[in-house]
């Protein structure tokens, strides 16, 4: 069975077009949204869309919000995907693909170069060096959402990490697992952020949660090392 979810947070305008990409796609048999506190009628529409819905009295961030999903979920294979993908959430297709041909136990979507300038790329540099330093593993898109997996890589690797370091935790907890993780190119399209006030303190409470997540996973490496009594590289 495979179930997606869907953490949403007053995203009640861009819902119905994702799920409506989601409902033609043959191999998907649930949808789970995450109403995570939201202000607006997020979980109204989601109901009358026909999804399973799981309310967050609170906001409690990104990972608080899938951990609830994955719980909710009875697939034992999962999406997760952002609420505002409108019709190119069909792409799920491709993270699925590889997971149901048996060649990854996690797939993470690779998106279209931005089409507007973004950020200085800090946070993905940050990322992408964590990632390869802690998991051993080289990805281009490690703050990618969307992502597939299979139930018992999260059950392997225990309790997400929180808010915005939830995917770059997920990576290198899996690939430490020796789980088998696949990048995929798909061409989704989602809300970007700029070069305003907005964009540049949603990056940076994203460098906040990303470094916490690395912290907290090389702290623990060391830690491990140090009990090993193996030298550190």
């Amino acid at each position: 069975m495979i179930s997606v979810i869907i953490p949403a947070y007053n995203e009640a305008g861009p819902l119905p077009a994702t799920v409506a990409a989601l409902r033609g796609l043959p191999e998907v048999d649930e949808i789970v949204v995450v109403d995570d506190g939201s202000t607006d009628e997020t979980a109204a529409v989601a109901e009358g869309l026909g999804c399973r819905v799981v309310r967050l009295v609170r906001n409690r961030g990104k990972g608080k919000a899938l951990t609830a999903g994955v719980r909710a979920a009875k697939g034992d294979v999962l999406v997760f995907l952002d609420a505002d993908l409108g019709a190119s959430a069909a792409e799920a297709r491709r993270l699925l693909a590889p997971l149901l041909a048996g060649e990854a136990d996690m797939v993470i979507g690779r998106f279209p170069e931005a089409q507007r300038p973004g950020g200085l790329g800090m946070v993905k540099a940050l990322a992408r060096a964590g990632v390869r330093w802690l998991g051993g593993l080289a990805v281009a898109a490690p703050l990618s959402g969307q992502r597939a997996i299979r139930r018992t890589v999260l059950e392997a690797v225990g309790d997400l990490a929180g808010g915005f370091g939830v995917e770059v935790g997920l990576t290198i907890d899996a690939a430490r697992a020796g789980f088998r993780v696949m990048e995929v190119p798909v061409a989704m399209r989602h809300r970007e952020t700029g070069r305003d006030v907005a964009g540049f303190l949603h990056r940076g409470r994203q460098l906040v949660h990303v470094a916490g997540a690395l912290a907290r996973r090389a702290a623990r490496r060391i830690a491990q090392r140090v009990a090993n009594r193996t030298p550190l590289r």
